[in-house]
């Protein structure tokens, strides 16, 4: 299996923040945009395996600003690392403001995805070819994340 480079399975989206997707405070909920997260997420690793995909975990999740009523909300995805039948995928969250021009960085999350064939047994997926500095980045840190996963479910 030939590997692949990032930018071949790298997704964006945008959302509109709308009222129903808000809190008391006209802010987006939390799990509305982990909704959105794991969406594209699952996006992302699909393209890359070709291959049907199922959540294995929703590693970190950083709410660093929000977003309010009116917001267009941008997902960015790509794999950082894969493993035989896994995908590390990282999103990143804006929320653009477009009638002021001013974006900001509001989600970082990781999650792990697994691949599946037809019958929902995990299938290979192709090792990922990093391009950006950000790319090589996260791919030189994902073992470290994978570690920490370890450690984590060894808590429980």
């Amino acid at each position: 299996m030939e590997p692949i480079p990032v930018s071949y399975s790298k997704m964006k989206q945008t959302k509109l923040v709308l009222p129903p997707d808000t809190n008391h405070l006209d802010t987006i909920f939390g799990g509305k945009v982990l909704a959105f997260i794991d969406e594209i997420a699952a996006l992302t690793a699909m393209k890359h395996s070709n291959a049907a995909v199922v959540t294995a975990s929703i590693d970190s999740v950083d709410f660093l600003s929000s977003a309010k009523v009116g917001d267009a909300l941008t997902l960015e995805a790509f794999v950082t690392r894969t493993g035989r039948t896994s995908m590390e995928v990282y999103v990143k969250v804006y929320a653009d403001d477009l009638l002021r021009r001013h974006k900001e960085l509001t989600t970082e999350s990781f999650l792990t995805m697994v691949a599946v064939d037809q019958d929902g047994k995990p299938t290979q997926v192709p090792e990922i070819i990093p391009e950006t500095e950000e790319e090589k980045r996260l791919y030189d840190t994902a073992l470290a994340r994978k570690e920490h996963r370890k450690n984590r479910s060894s808590l429980r």
